[in-house]
């Protein structure tokens, strides 16, 4: 089964040290099927032995997807910043959308995946 976004280096915003939170699993998981993938939190810190930037701004290399997995009014915020930064490709988690996200999305010429798992399409869960 092809896998689009493999090649990709993809920004997880939302990343969390607690195994219990799907921030966490997500990074995990992408990371064992040797996904090219940064996380991202306002505190920063690592989490699997891997670096995780403050935000967007941070990471030295230009990022192909951002999946988020944070609350819809922090998204909201993260598509300002994928505008600002040339990111053009945003996967927002379930529950993690929002209509204003969404149509910001669209207006910056954002190409936008919502009401979908990015791991389930990926074959990854």
């Amino acid at each position: 089964m092809p896998m689009p976004y493999k090649d990709k280096k993809i920004a997880v915003i939302g990343v969390s040290s607690r195994e219990d939170k799907f921030g966490y699993k997500i990074f995990r998981d992408l990371l064992k099927q040797g996904y090219q993938v940064k996380g991202v939190h306002p505190v920063g810190g690592g989490v699997l032995d891997q670096k995780i930037f403050r935000s967007l701004k941070d990471i030295p290399e230009r990022i192909d997807l951002v999946i988020t997995v944070v609350p819809a009014n922090v998204t909201e915020k993260i598509i300002e910043q994928c505008n600002e930064l040339g990111i053009k490709d945003v996967w927002m988690q379930p529950g993690s959308e929002s209509e204003l996200a969404i149509e910001a999305a669209k207006r910056y010429g954002i190409t936008v995946t919502y009401n979908a798992c990015f791991m389930v399409r990926e074959h990854i869960w």
